[in-house]
């Protein structure tokens, strides 16, 4: 199945057996690839056959059998560390810790959610128009009993990733289909790397004026602190696993080697990670709505940041990624 239109087109096919969405713009040698049945993720975002896009194989039926991370995920409907459980509207909701739809950390903590290689999603459009191509894909986690075990809240997503004038543009709608007001803490982790150009040959551009504190597992105290470094700095010189808030609006960028990619983050996203370990050849500028377990530091008063969708209501924001 395809959509043409001019020169841009959008395809459903088949990838080592695994379905996949391909969106393509000729006139400027871009592609991305995406696998619903992977979290929904961008697995490529190629120009001239580059893939900008870390991931460890091109064949998707690897990337399935592998929980680590890589490409776009998706992480909701929480990202990042939330021990335990989480309060809402008075009431505290504890993880089943027996749930195989939970992803823990070293510390045994769950992190990212539960959606991050669901199988749930469901493409409702693939086409072009005179300017993009685009795919749009629903997930209704208010169907899967196990999820709800784990988020009660009745609601769903529409995800739409949009190739258009050069850039790669994800935007992310959550309706909220309960009868209480529902939290917003999710967020992307998506993973970039500058083709033939070692991470420590380049430098990146982190517009933020704040840093989240955490404790020594990582999950953040509700403490901000300015931040130590100006905002282009080495890749050589520092490794990050930190997340941001004081965003300015200015773009994200890591650029070496002549080549440079810029992330734009809608200002929903009102914080920013930055994951650039050592000894790893990627860096992820990751847009999120909160802090880390900013729904139980607002529920203690330590966290006024916090979003919410009403009942009935609905919730959306996009990042765009430019390579230059």
């Amino acid at each position: 199945m395809a959509q043409l239109h001019n020169s841009y087109f959008a395809r459903q096919e088949a990838k080592g057996g695994v379905p996949i969405v391909r969106l393509g713009d000729p006139a400027r040698e871009m592609e991305v690839e995406i696998v619903p049945s992977l979290g929904n993720r961008a697995i490529a975002l190629r120009v001239r056959g580059e893939n900008f896009l870390y991931v460890p194989s091109d064949d998707p039926t690897q990337l399935k059998a592998n929980r680590h991370l890589n490409g776009i995920p998706f992480l909701a409907p929480w990202a990042n560390r939330m021990p335990d459980g989480f309060g809402a509207n008075g009431k505290y909701y504890r993880f089943d810790s027996g749930s195989a739809a939970l992803r823990l950390d070293q510390n045994g903590i769950p992190i990212h959610g539960l959606l991050t290689a669901s199988p749930l999603w469901k493409v409702v459009e693939c086409a072009t128009d005179e300017h993009s191509a685009h795919v749009t894909s629903r997930l209704q986690l208010w169907k899967y009993p196990e999820m709800m075990a784990n988020w009660p809240f009745a609601h769903e997503y529409e995800m739409t990733h949009r190739l258009a004038d050069g850039a790669l543009e994800v935007s992310i709608t959550v309706v909220n289909l309960s009868a209480e007001a529902m939290p917003v803490a999710i967020g992307f982790h998506p993973y970039f790397q500058l083709p033939g150009v070692p991470i420590a040959e380049s430098s990146a551009h982190i517009p933020v004026s704040q840093h989240v504190e955490t404790d020594s597992r990582l999950v953040a105290t509700g403490d901000l602190r300015p931040v130590q470094f100006p905002e282009q700095v080495s890749l050589r010189d520092h490794h990050f696993d930190d997340g941001f808030t004081g965003l300015t609006g200015a773009a994200f960028s890591v650029e070496g080697g002549g080549r440079r990619i810029d992330v734009r983050f809608g200002p929903k996203f009102q914080v920013g990670v930055v994951f650039a370990p050592a000894e790893q050849n990627y860096i992820c500028f990751e847009p999120m709505t909160a802090i880390t377990n900013g729904i139980n530091l607002a529920r203690e008063g330590k966290y006024t940041a916090l979003q919410s969708i009403p009942a009935g209501d609905d919730w959306n924001e996009s990042f765009s990624v430019r390579v230059l």
